[in-house]
């Protein structure tokens, strides 16, 4: 991974975990960088739209506020592009991935109602023309969502 600023490298990978809980998180997190809070929002914001940050945000147990569930969806090939971006559009979704399967698109939806969740996974299945599984949680499992960057 090349091309990136220091201040960059450091948004990227420093705080993936441990973001700062407090009123004015940006403004924490410019002091420990010694930059700017508006360099640091401005940053994130070209990141997100260059596709390098996918959100900014917490990771809340599901359902402990709101609804959440995992979809999937069996998209043909040629259509895989076209539907993945129009699922991506929700804001609903935090991210969604190709799989090699039948079942080839997944994808996480969280609302914050039920209804709403409902509501979104009908536009989609509207929208492609596409049966979408709703695949609630059934046990809970504890992951590291974060990832080390190696930076050369």
């Amino acid at each position: 991974m090349t091309g990136y600023t220091t201040l960059e490298k450091n948004l990227l990978d420093g705080f993936q975990r441990d973001f700062p809980l407090v009123s004015r998180p940006f403004q924490a997190i410019a002091e420990r960088l010694g930059v700017g809070e508006d360099d640091v929002i401005e940053t994130l914001k070209r990141l997100k739209a260059e596709g390098a940050v996918s959100r900014v945000g917490a990771v809340v147990r599901p359902n402990k506020a709101g609804a959440s569930t995992l979809a999937a969806m069996r998209v043909p090939a040629e259509r895989l592009d076209e539907v993945a971006e129009r699922v991506s559009a929700y804001p609903e979704v935090n991210h969604n991935y190709r799989r090699d399967h039948a079942i080839n698109l997944w994808f996480v939806v969280a609302a914050p109602s039920r209804a709403r969740l409902d509501q979104v996974l009908s536009e989609i299945k509207a929208q492609s023309g596409l049966p979408v599984f709703d695949l609630p949680m059934l046990a809970e499992y504890h992951i590291d969502l974060g990832f080390d960057l190696a930076w050369s």
